[in-house]
């Protein structure tokens, strides 16, 4: 299960946290059923620390969010995005380590 430090995004909170955040946001796009998305998570969890106050991080499943995942064409998961005033400004598809995410993440904070 996700940390406290991550939000659960929904097709309903979704514009609310993080299109009009004032905050960069880091997206995890992914489903239950999905080995690469488990591996992840708990480096989303390290990232919501590590940033804790500077980006939100927020997980978003797309099984139980499908408005969201057609929004944003997520054709293959975990897709990780970045958002940045209300638009997407970095893109992951598949499985990316830690270093990876945080050098995407710095460009933006």
């Amino acid at each position: 299960m996700a940390s406290e430090k991550v939000q659960t995004l929904t097709d309903t909170n979704f514009e609310q946290s993080v299109i009009k955040s004032s905050q960069p946001v880091v997206v995890d796009f992914w489903a239950e059923w999905c080995g690469p998305c488990r591996r992840l998570a708990p480096t989303i969890d390290e990232l919501a620390s590590d940033y804790d106050g500077r980006v939100v991080v927020g997980k978003l499943n797309v099984d139980e969010n499908p408005v969201i995942q057609s929004r944003f064409m997520i054709m293959g998961i975990p897709t990780v995005l970045i958002f940045k005033g209300g638009d997407v400004v970095e893109q992951i598809v598949g499985l990316a380590d830690k270093t990876a995410l945080k050098k995407l993440i710095d460009k933006h904070v």
